[in-house]
């Protein structure tokens, strides 16, 4: 079935051959679409009727022009800026044959040997050199300790005699007040004297350069001192000299 053309809309201008648009509105109409549609007529085809008997017929192998016009069209618009829609992420590309995973899945594990062996030569690195802290810092310590020993033990000496000046009665007055300071001087660097009598007998402690027996004793018992003893924190300077008296 053929379409008649359509008379050509007053609101319109004319149309440019090949089905292009038209060149401009006329003023005050809504927005218009045209749709052309070109048949070509063949031999075959019956012409359109027409509308009166002054209406051209087209002729065969001429082409036949329609055109749809609609008149109008609701355009809604919208205030302020438009809304942006979700950001487009590209799907990871996908290989294209098993062929190429099986060079990266190789590489991927190379790659993590070689991070654990890294890792692990890091954990090695860190333990050593934490060794290497704490014996530096306990070599330190000792070495302080045996510079502090060494200088304590060359006062001792100076100390026992204070003790018989003591145990006669000659520290008194001005020397007697120095030789406190002394002591008490010395003991803020850890020295600390032992050695007393009545104390249990013990022989990492205390020498024993006499021995004697006693009903007043249950255990062997320092009941004379000649000299006392001296330790540095839990270093042992200088064994007490002692006699001990075992019970009968």
């Amino acid at each position: 079935m053929t379409e008649k053309p359509r008379a050509a809309d007053p609101g319109a201008t004319g149309s440019v051959p090949g089905g292009s648009a038209p060149a401009e509105q006329a003023a005050g109409d809504g927005p218009r679409v045209v749709i052309r549609n070109n048949r070509k007529i063949g031999k075959t085809e019956e012409a359109p009727a027409a509308a009166d008997a002054g209406a051209d017929v087209p002729a065969e192998g001429l082409v036949e022009e329609a055109e749809v016009v609609v008149d109008e069209i609701e355009v809604e618009t919208v205030d302020g800026p438009i809304p942006a829609g979700p950001p487009v992420v590209d799907a990871p590309a996908q290989p294209v044959d098993g062929g190429a995973v099986a060079p990266l899945g190789a590489e991927l594990e190379a790659l993590r040997a070689e991070l654990d062996e890294r890792t692990r030569d890091l954990q090695r690195v860190s333990a050593e050199y934490a060794n290497y802290r704490k014996r530096v810092d306990r070599d330190r310590g000792l070495v302080q300790e045996q510079a502090t020993g060494s200088v304590l033990a060359a006062l001792l000496p100076i100390l026992d005699d204070l003790d018989r000046a003591r145990e006669h009665g000659d520290l008194v007055g001005p020397f007697g007040t120095v030789a406190e300071q002394l002591t008490t001087a010395l003991g803020k660097f850890g020295l600390t004297p032992f050695g007393e009598q009545g104390d249990p007998f013990d022989p990492t402690r205390h020498e024993a350069v006499a021995h004697q027996t006693s009903a007043d004793v249950d255990e062997p018992t320092c009941v004379q001192v000649m000299r006392r003893g001296y330790q540095l924190g839990e270093r042992l300077l200088r064994p007490a000299l002692v006699a001990v008296a075992d019970p009968e």
